[in-house]
């Protein structure tokens, strides 16, 4: 349940943990109904455009850096050298310009679903997809799950997973199977990083997660923790799997020399984003 109330906030009530959040807004902008979700454009008081998908914050002016720096720097600083990455979903393309701030990346292919939430994006999140023409860049509106059972054997290094929550175009993101065609399209050493939700109000769906991983075959976990403000609890995580390999750090050397005009992602940030609480210690030590 959500909504827009006779205060002019948008509120997203995440019923399962009895809590929400809200922005105040000042209009909606635009609205439409794609053959998978609804998509609304609101114009907020502090944090510039929002866009909602099926009732639910996605993506705001003033914060989707946390997201979209977190969900690809850490995974392409970690991997030894990134060449072909691809990224399931991130129809809003904040991810992609992300990714393609590494001139080291030969190709990103992004696939998304949703070509409505991409079109958005370019009206009302402009500055997301300024690298959208970068000629490394492919993007392709197509089933990211068919994607990558199809895609060749180990020609990969890093596959993006900038999904929605794990219901609707998302669910099928979340499971063995997709992450052993995944398993199976990296190369040795190769990463597969997916947003993994609230440590605080979904550690059961991340603890899922990541046993579906390891029951694919991956050889190791590393799970990541960093603000977001407009999802639930205001925590959130991304967890990397690798393929044939332990994680043994990340190129320090390399990330701190990097010159990528970001807002929140640093060296001391990635360190800062490995030490997890006790409680999820506890809870990735239960799996087998």
């Amino acid at each position: 349940m959500s909504g827009l109330d006779t205060q002019q906030w948008f509120t997203e009530v995440f019923e399962p943990s009895g809590s929400a959040f809200g922005l105040a807004i000042t209009a909606k902008l635009d609205e439409v109904q794609s053959p998978f979700q609804h998509i609304e454009i609101f114009d907020t008081t502090h944090f510039g455009k929002l866009m909602v998908i099926d009732g639910c914050t996605m993506v705001s002016t003033r914060e989707n850096f946390l997201y979209h720096e977190m969900m690809s720097h850490p995974a392409l600083f970690t991997h030894p050298n990134p060449k072909n990455v691809v990224i399931i979903g991130g129809g809003d393309c904040g991810t992609l310009r992300e990714v393609l701030k590494h001139p080291g990346v030969a190709t990103v292919h992004q696939i998304d679903i949703d070509e409505q939430v991409t079109r958005m994006a370019e009206k009302y999140f402009p500055e997301l997809c300024a690298s959208n023409h970068d000629p490394r860049a492919t993007i392709l509106f197509d089933d990211g799950i068919k994607f990558m059972r199809e895609a060749a054997p180990e020609s990969i290094d890093v596959v993006i997973v900038d999904s929605t929550d794990p219901v609707g175009p998302g669910e099928g993101l979340f499971n063995r199977a997709f992450y052993q065609s995944c398993l199976n399209a990296l190369r040795p050493g190769g990463i597969l990083v997916q947003q993994s939700e609230s440590p605080l109000i979904h550690l059961q769906l991340l603890t899922d997660m990541r046993q579906a991983m390891l029951d694919a075959g991956f050889a190791a976990l590393q799970t990541l923790n960093f603000p977001q403000m407009i999802y639930p609890s205001g925590w959130w995580t991304c967890t990397l799997a690798r393929k044939g390999e332990a994680f043994t750090g990340f190129r320090e050397a390399d990330a701190a020399a990097a010159n990528l005009n970001t807002d929140y992602y640093n060296v001391d940030i990635h360190k800062a984003a490995m030490a997890l609480p006790n409680f999820v210690q506890k809870a990735f030590a239960e799996q087998k």
